[in-house]
């Protein structure tokens, strides 16, 4: 999968940053989709990718190193400052906040949720 990096519009809109890069919206036309220009929960998060054909497993896993990740998956993780959604493709890490990277910030706790095309 090809995924154009998005940095988030506001400090709130992590997760609607993550929503546009894996389905290819305009991070705007997310919030207003989701009318929601703050903070996004997991059902949220995971209603939108449903509504937009995309699989996404029902389970949360903890992982530790991104051997264990699959291929695409969001993240919610713990930073110092709050939770924070972020993604991962296929080796990279596409963070709304910091950017792109081959290697995850630090965070005290951190999860996973798998995400296929349907």
């Amino acid at each position: 999968m090809d995924i154009n990096y998005i940095h988030e519009p506001t400090d709130l809109q992590c997760g609607q940053a993550v929503l546009a890069m894996v389905l290819g919206l305009p991070v705007e036309q997310v919030a207003d989709e989701l009318d929601n220009h703050r903070e996004t929960d997991l059902k949220e998060m995971k209603s939108y990718l449903r509504a937009h054909g995309m699989w996404v497993s029902d389970e949360r896993v903890a992982f530790i190193d991104k051997a264990e990740l699959p291929a695409l998956c969001m993240l919610s993780l713990e930073t110092p400052r709050c939770w924070h959604w972020s993604l991962y493709c296929e080796g990279r890490f596409y963070d709304p906040e910091h950017g792109e990277s081959d290697e995850l910030t630090e965070t005290a706790r951190r999860y996973y949720w798998e995400i296929r095309e349907k």
